[in-house]
């Protein structure tokens, strides 16, 4: 897929969705706060693959100072959603497909080992957070409320890799979250998805519920085999 022509992206004139506050309701540092804000921003194409970015103009129009956002941007640059070019700017990184399909021969392995471990290692609390990820992923998709499901997925992604217990597992799957869920919004843009993905995260989030590392296994595969369905599909863009 071709990616477009890089261009300085201004911070945008008309307001923006407000992004969701910290999941875990912790305190969170202003580089996080500006990591958060900016990372929903490329994932939900506000900001879009090949735009220039600028530190001063992300720093506008957040409201934080310039080095959290510079932190902020150093860290998205390890995850592959932007491209840090010395004495030029902040390339947001574009969208290859087929890359896509090899992240997921990987990720999948992840997912499967995380739910897993999840559904074996979850407190009575984080079980819980995952039935009520499950039936609030459910009830975004009956309204069509993409914006919504993102933001209930990365809290998934945050809880499934807390709830695992692995620090490898956390650092593998931090460099392919953003990318995944950020492809995953531009195909429902293009081919609504959302009820189909909702109730196959559901399905992994209910199992780790039931301590069932089986079935969370099984069904994290199910959803590995959606994603991949929609990535092939999306070689004809």
């Amino acid at each position: 897929m071709k990616e477009p022509r890089a261009a300085v992206v201004p911070a945008p004139t008309s307001a923006p969705l407000p992004a969701a506050p910290a999941a875990d309701g912790a305190a969170e540092s202003l580089a996080e706060k500006a990591y958060r804000l900016i990372e929903e921003k490329i994932v939900t194409l506000d900001l879009k693959p090949g735009a220039m970015l600028s530190e001063f103009a992300l720093s506008r129009m957040l409201g934080i100072g310039r080095t959290p956002v510079r932190e902020a941007l150093h860290r998205l640059g390890r995850e592959g959603l932007v491209t840090v070019l010395p004495r030029r700017g902040i390339l947001v990184a574009g969208l290859d497909v087929r890359e896509q399909l090899q992240m997921l021969e990987v990720r999948r392995e992840i997912e499967r080992l995380m739910a897993r471990k999840s559904a074996e290692r979850a407190t009575d609390e984080e079980r819980e957070a995952f039935r009520r990820l499950a039936a609030d992923m459910m009830a975004c998709a009956d309204a069509g409320d993409d914006i919504g499901f993102m933001r209930l997925d990365h809290q998934f992604n945050n809880l499934l890799v807390r709830a695992s217990r692995n620090v490898f597992l956390t650092k593998s799957i931090a460099l392919m979250a953003g990318l995944s869920r950020r492809f995953w919004f531009m195909h429902n843009q293009r081919h609504s998805d959302i009820c189909t993905t909702a109730a196959r995260h559901a399905a992994v989030a209910r199992a780790i519920a039931r301590a069932d590392s089986d079935s969370a296994a099984r069904h994290s595969d199910k959803l590995m085999d959606h994603i991949k369905s929609i990535t092939l599909k999306a070689l004809d863009w």
